[in-house]
């Protein structure tokens, strides 16, 4: 059974299309059990060959626009607690993924789904792309780290104001703030971020993962205990045979052959 959700490999990079266009790409009970799936896959090394991830929408106007209101409206509170329970599932496998995560934004980033680009590594977004967290505007919040990620990246301020209000924000603004590394043409956006997933593949997959690891974990510590994170990470890599080869290829002057 279709449930929207298509996956394919491309050398080392695992591309993983949100594909209910006809709904711009909403999330239903469905569709967020086959992402809990895959990434609870690829944590558990399932899939050995996915060293990047990048995340898209299918069609021309929207990423994903968050939960499908649709199949919620007329939801109990007992189906949608069993919903959230998928959903946050789905969240935390996210996060704990061990590879980068990449998403191209190519159109409407709303609720759930601007926080699927939050809780990524890094986007590239869509001229016309448009975010926001339209939930207050139905009677809840968000509720899938918005609250917490957006206020971290954009600050505080801009974090109560977006919000509450449920207004959407620009492609430019999401740059200005922080949530988005390039904006590009829309035709360019999935072929510039795919480019950028195979040159981070093509490194050693054991040093992105420590440095994946470490940014993350540091950014949430004070500056000392950070650092020290970071001389872990370095020592952990300095005993890797890959350092020796990279160094090697190096003064060789050829392209180096990784050990992972």
């Amino acid at each position: 059974m279709n449930v929207g959700l298509d996956v394919s490999q491309h050398g080392g990079v695992l591309l993983v299309c949100l594909n209910r266009p006809e709904v711009l790409n909403a999330i239903n009970t469905a569709l967020g059990q086959a992402l809990l799936d895959l990434f609870d896959g690829v944590n558990r090394g399932a899939r050995p060959d996915a060293r990047v991830i990048v995340m898209t929408g299918e069609g021309a106007r929207a990423f994903c626009v968050g939960g499908d209101l649709k199949e919620r409206n007329g939801m109990s509170d007992a189906d949608w607690r069993a919903q959230r329970v998928i959903f946050k599932g789905y969240n935390s496998a996210m996060e704990r993924c061990p590879v980068p995560i990449l998403c191209a934004v190519n159109g409407f980033a709303l609720g759930g789904g601007a926080e699927m680009v939050l809780r990524s590594d890094f986007a590239y977004a869509s001229e016309q792309a448009e975010f926001g967290f339209p939930e207050s505007r139905r009677g809840f919040m968000p509720g899938s780290g918005g609250t917490q990620r957006f206020a971290r990246v954009a600050g505080q301020a801009r974090a109560m104001e977006w919000i509450m209000t449920g207004e959407r924000f620009s492609a430019q603004k999401a740059l200005e703030w922080g949530l988005v590394n390039r904006i590009l043409p829309q035709q360019d956006v999935l072929p510039a971020l795919l480019e950028t997933a195979q040159k981070i593949a093509a490194n050693p997959d054991r040093a992105i993962r420590v440095i994946k690891q470490v940014i993350r974990a540091g950014a949430q510590a004070d500056i000392e205990t950070a650092l020290h994170l970071e001389t872990l990470g370095q020592q952990v890599l300095t005993g890797a045979a890959d350092r020796q080869e990279g160094i090697a290829a190096f003064v060789e002057k050829r392209q180096p052959n990784w050990q992972d």
